[in-house]
Order: structure tokens, then sequence, then C-alpha cells
């Protein structure tokens, strides 16, 4: 999503964030680890000026989908963003990270965003452009701050399970260095948005599946949402905060993970499906 008026409201968080200016934003920022699987877009976040519509067309590997521009004239064609982007056309803001972003997920990993935007035209279809239903929510979750979760040995999801985050991420820390469990892939332009702020403890919200290469593990995500068979409900999202993974925030002794406001203990009644194989 972009926020676009067209969109309903769709992909807005908690609290409206705006992101610095361009000329704010120190290039060290794009070192963090968030935003290690966009390397080959580096000059797209750190030139001095925008890149221009046809500069981010020119990464596009979907043949059928293409940016434009976001105007008035646009916006007049009484569509919902979704069915625009079902016709080919992905609104976008120029000068806005927020949209930069999008469009660098949509280069990255276009099979996801071609199967949320499925979904989402599907259930558009379904319910019309005002009316929202749990799916919609949780694809809009994802879109906006989803992070796809790779793991060898599921057991290593059982403190996740329980909102145990000191095993999870500092007992486990092992783990997550030699690749046990990892990133597979970052979907949420929001995220990515957000750690425009240098320090923020972001939270994302997982899909996680079980296996060995992460290219394989992001296909069989975009094929399962494209199916229907995951997204159904918000509450299908893993929380994943994100200061926590080993590497990602300068404390993580112990007493960090025991901060309860952002390390939230797990809610009663709260349960999670197992990783997808």
């Amino acid at each position: 999503m972009t926020g676009s008026a067209s969109a309903s409201g769709a992909g807005k968080l908690r609290r409206r964030f705006i992101a610095p200016p361009r000329g704010d934003v120190a290039p060290a920022c794009f070192r963090h680890p968030l935003f290690a699987g966009f390397n080959a877009y580096k000059d797209w976040m750190t030139a001095p000026d925008w890149p221009g519509i046809d500069v981010l067309n020119a990464g596009m590997s979907v043949p059928d989908r293409c940016f434009v521009a976001q105007d008035a004239l646009l916006l007049d064609d009484g569509l919902h963003y979704e069915q625009r982007i079902q016709q080919g056309r992905i609104a976008t803001r120029l000068h806005n990270w927020h949209d930069l972003f999008n469009a660098m997920i949509w280069a990255r990993h276009p099979g996801i965003k071609l199967a949320l935007n499925a979904q989402q035209c599907r259930h558009i279809e379904q319910m019309g452009a005002v009316e929202r239903n749990r799916a919609q929510q949780a694809l809009t979750q994802f879109d906006e701050t989803g992070i796809i979760v790779r793991v060898r040995d599921t057991s290593l999801l059982s403190a996740w399970d329980q909102h145990d985050w000191a095993t999870l991420f500092h007992t486990h820390a092992a783990h997550w260095r030699n690749g046990d469990i990892a990133i597979a892939a970052v979907i949420g332009h929001a995220l990515m948005e957000q750690m425009l702020v240098p320090g923020r403890r972001l939270v994302g919200k997982c899909v996680v599946v079980q296996g060995e290469d992460d290219v394989a593990c992001v296909a069989r995500v975009a094929e399962a949402v494209h199916a229907g068979d995951v997204l159904a409900a918000p509450t299908e999202l893993r929380p994943l905060p994100l200061a926590g993974i080993p590497g990602w925030h300068q404390r993580q002794d112990l007493g960090f993970y025991a901060q309860a406001d952002y390390f939230r203990p797990l809610r009663e009644g709260r349960s999670y499906r197992p990783a997808m194989a």
C-alpha cells in the first residue's frame, strides 16, 4: 500500500509517521541489516536526487505492471489503489520515502507483491471498496510491516511461541548468526521508512517458513498468499521485535530483553500457526 487517497485508509499505522527529508537522511542509515537485501537499489536511496518514474520502471521485472506518478487526474478514475495495480498501474508519489520503498519491494520481491494484490482484489470484489474484512487487514499488515523468517529447525520456534524473547534472541543468538533462523525477506516498506530514524525499536509481522534457501522460502510464501492459504486474519502474523535480533541493536543484554513495553509478553489465549513447510 502507498497510503493514497483511494486506498480507503489502508496502510495507516497507529501513529502517523512523518519521514525525514531526503537531505537529512545519512547514507549510513542504509547499512542497517533491515536494508541488507536491497543493495541493488542503493542509488535509489542515497543519491542526492530522488529517482524518477523511468528509473523505477527500469528496475521492474513484471512486464504488465509499471509505476505511474500519482496525481489528481489518476485519483479521479474512481478505482481503488489495488484495482489500479491489477490493471497495471502502481500509483506512486514522487519524492516520497514510503512509495520509494514500496517500489523497491516490487523490484526485489515481485511475486509477493503480485500475490498480495491478487488477494486484495478478490476481497474488494466481494466486500466493495469501503468495507474491509480481517483477511484484508492481514494482507495490509504484511504488506506494510511484513517479514519472512526462515528456520531450519522448527524447535527454535518454541521460545517465540511463548514470547520468551531472552531465549529466542539471547540464548539462541548463535542460531541467528549461523542461519538456523534468519530473515529471508523484508516485505514491509513501512518498516523501512520508519528505520530512517535511527534507534527506533520496530516490530515486524512475520510469516515463518521451514527451509534452507531464502529464495525458495519467499516463493513458497508468494504461492501460499496467492492461493489464500495464509493471511486469513491478522492474528496469523507473528510479532518480531526487530531490535532483539542479534546485531540489530547496540544494547542486547538480558536487561534489554526484559523491557516488557517492547518485548511484550504473550497474551492469554494467543497462539501461532506452525512454520510453513
